[in-house]
């Protein structure tokens, strides 16, 4: 029996009350109760014409500590073209948190992440930095399967995904120490949630989504943890022209090459990850290649005090790792490369396991 799945067999869609071929917007809403043991996260990144990167989330508590009971953060990263980087972890107390259950509208403090599965607005402060983004979809919103995967043999422990927004067209002002600027930029929004701390099922995950020519992409390898067997879920979505031409997992291959050990994370890192769809005749061959860091992050330098102690002595080395690089689509027909499209794209590892040995 495998323990971690996708729930996508018919019973799973009626029991979580969801439909195989429509999202609708209440998806997009609060999905769990923030109690002790849960945790969910809306999510935005963007690439801005300016250069400029920007990262923003509204959590109810670190994904870390999901024991917790609420204790609500927001997470703002932006770089600027000139080289700057600012990475912004701000907690709240939990009476400044608020989520809305029919829709996206989450409040964190006067702080704002809005919206219907279409257009979004999010404004944002974190200390010298502000930010008013609008989002409008352009592919439509999307999910693997139902979104849930379950873990262990009962299939009682779930993560869920809901990229409520794969690819969009954004508009931003954002301030850094009283400087404006305003820009445009193609924007991505997706949900998660889920009843299990993620370093209990998962060992680690690569996560990249990205535009070139007229496709997008959203692709992700998921290793669950050694208690799961190290099985894999692989999850995939290629667009062409915004429409969906390919989401079957069982169709993806998942490729590492030029693999290398991070100094300051101590994890093996690919410099290409490649996921390769074979639909019949037709082959769509997506890449990633790392040409810089954004962010390498061992995740016990972020825990203070006696939880650092106890981290140390659980040997506990979790990371995250942020790139930037080149994202390839091309697509082949039999032995015929018929187009083959490039741009720049950011990718993350999040390792929670042990580097594996084998």
């Amino acid at each position: 029996m495998r323990l971690a799945v996708m729930a996508n067999s018919p019973g799973d869609y009626e029991r979580l009350g969801l439909s195989p071929t429509s999202i609708e917007p209440w998806e997009d809403g609060a999905r769990t109760d923030d109690s002790p043991g849960t945790y969910e996260w809306w999510y935005f990144d963007a690439h801005l014409a300016d250069g400029a990167t920007l990262v923003i989330a509204f959590m109810n508590k670190d994904i870390a500590e999901p024991q917790k009971p609420l204790s609500p953060l927001l997470r703002l990263e932006l770089d600027l073209p000139d080289g700057r980087h600012f990475e912004k972890p701000i907690d709240f107390p939990a009476a400044a948190w608020s989520a809305a259950r029919d829709h996206a509208d989450v409040r964190l403090g006067s702080n704002r992440f809005t919206g219907d599965l279409h257009t979004y607005r999010i404004e944002a402060t974190a200390e010298e930095i502000s930010v008013d983004v609008t989002l409008t979809g352009e592919v439509p919103a999307w999910r693997p399967g139902s979104g849930y995967m379950l873990f262990g043999a009962d299939r009682s422990l779930e993560f869920a995904w809901l990229p409520s927004v794969p690819q969009g067209a954004v508009t931003v002002r954002y301030t850094v120490d009283g400087e404006q600027h305003e820009t445009t930029g193609v924007g991505y929004h997706d949900h998660n949630w889920g009843n299990v701390g993620l370093m209990k099922i998962v060992h680690d995950w690569y996560w990249a989504r990205g535009q070139a020519g007229p496709y997008s992409v959203i692709a992700s390898y998921i290793t669950s943890a050694q208690r799961y067997g190290f099985e894999p879920i692989p999850i995939f979505m290629l667009a062409h022209d915004n429409v969906v031409i390919g989401d079957d997992p069982t169709k993806v291959t998942f490729e590492r090459e030029g693999i290398y050990n991070d100094e300051t994370t101590g994890k093996p890192v690919a410099t290409t990850t490649r996921y390769v769809y074979q639909d019949g005749e037709d082959r769509y061959v997506v890449s990633f290649t790392r040409t810089r860091d954004l962010t390498l992050s061992r995740m016990i330098d972020n825990v203070k005090g006696v939880k650092h102690i106890a981290a140390r002595l659980a040997h506990f080395d979790g990371a995250y790792l942020r790139f930037a690089g080149d994202l390839e689509v091309s697509h082949h027909r039999g032995s015929q490369l018929l187009e083959t499209h490039q741009d720049e794209a950011i990718w993350e590892l999040m390792y929670f396991g042990h580097a594996r040995t084998e």
